[in-house]
């Protein structure tokens, strides 16, 4: 049965998707870099949940609990949308050497650049992103497909050991294939310099980022029956905790990343830090320790907060937010002409987002929401008396 709130949401995703994508390229045919430098930070902050919601589908088969089978549909119906996100990867590729500076002329005069030249060159650079598109799709894939066959036959086995089985090697798969990505697409952007905790921080980020929209979508959903009966206290305290967790662990990598580099005080690392306290970016990095951290840190910590479905919702929103303006402060500062706000900053994320959405709504309004045949779904709907 298709959910009309869910076909409203498509039409208008694609809607708003389609429009700012002409807007998008009718702005890169005049400022190239610019659509460049814009479309990879969108492009970034989108892919960052379904992978996000894959790792927790994953850690949820680890470790069990009800909680996550009220996000598993829509994790599942996010993660399903990585063969769109690999298309949307093809900006990125035509304009690599316009990204980043070891792809493009200055190599030759740079003696750092061209030591490391064996890792970041074109070709491999390309290579290696398909490799990470057909492991992380692969993961996906069998993870929807188990999920899917479960709801149609009954599986012998009440809590069958091969999602469990599964799930251990396919964050392992996760771990090394996010730790290299993030390097290539986001630390490399900056090719002098590096940082160890930089690959977790992001991996975090991606994590949290899938909690905060599964979690919201979840919550604007609880209309249709009998999912509505998992949007239930106990549940979105265990989902709040969780994000407050992530929020916690991201903010921790962060600020060891910092105290790490002003303690060192080595001129290769501090440059990082350098162009993002210029006045622009000194601002938002203020705005991502205020909005990114403590506020949702305070709200999380309130029972009450986690308890509601509409205060709980609004602090994932934020924190969805937050992320996009995290991944903006994270990759536009350190590109080579990126100086000062540019519109497609503004329009690339709707065009990169209302694509995704609407596929990610097409995928998940003709499911249904509760999972078939697992005794969790009676626990988390058990837990609606308490």
């Amino acid at each position: 049965m298709t959910d009309p709130a869910l076909l409203r949401l498509e039409r208008r995703a694609f809607a708003v998707g389609a429009v700012a994508l002409v807007a998008a390229g009718i702005g890169g045919a005049f400022s190239p870099a610019a659509f460049f430098h814009a479309w990879l930070a969108s492009w970034l902050f989108w892919l960052s949940i379904p992978l996000g919601a894959l790792a927790i589908v994953m850690l949820h088969y680890l470790s069990g609990g009800s909680w996550g089978i009220v996000i598993r549909r829509v994790s599942e119906s996010t993660a399903a949308t990585l063969p769109l996100l690999a298309l949307l990867f093809v900006p990125v590729a035509i304009g690599v050497r316009a990204i980043y500076e070891w792809a493009g002329p200055t190599v030759a005069a740079d003696p750092a650049l061209q030591f490391k030249h064996t890792y970041l060159n074109v070709p491999f650079f390309l290579a290696r992103a398909v490799f990470y598109f057909v492991a992380w799709i692969v993961v996906a894939r069998i993870f929807v497909r188990w999920s899917e066959q479960r709801d149609l036959v009954a599986d012998p086995d009440p809590d069958p050991r091969r999602f469990r089985l599964f799930a251990g090697p396919g964050l392992v798969v996760y771990g090394i294939t996010i730790t290299f990505a993030s390097i290539d697409w986001a630390m490399s952007i900056e090719p002098h310099w590096s940082s160890t905790v930089y690959p977790m921080m992001f991996a975090v980020g991606q994590v949290l980022t899938g909690f905060a929209f599964t979690i919201t979508m979840a919550i604007l959903l609880r209309d249709r029956q009998p999912f509505g009966r998992l949007i239930n206290p106990p549940n979105l305290i265990d989902l709040g905790n969780l994000m407050l967790a992530f929020v916690l662990l991201w903010a921790y990598l962060a600020f060891s990343q910092f105290m790490l580099i002003y303690a060192a005080n080595i001129r290769e690392e501090v440059t990082w830090y350098l162009v993002r306290e210029r006045p622009g970016w000194l601002a938002v990095a203020l705005l991502l320790i205020g909005a990114h951290f403590a506020l949702p840190f305070a709200l999380l910590l309130q029972r009450a907060v986690k308890r509601n479905p509409v205060s709980l919702a609004g602090v994932a929103i934020l924190i969805l937010f937050m992320r996009l303006v995290d991944d903006y402060w994270l990759v536009l500062p350190g590109m080579r002409g990126a100086e000062g706000f540019h519109w497609l900053y503004v329009v690339t994320p709707l065009a990169v987002g209302g694509l995704w959405l609407a596929a990610f709504a097409r995928r998940l309004r003709g499911l249904a929401l509760v999972p078939g045949n697992d005794p969790l779904v009676e626990q988390a709907m058990a837990a609606h008396g308490h």
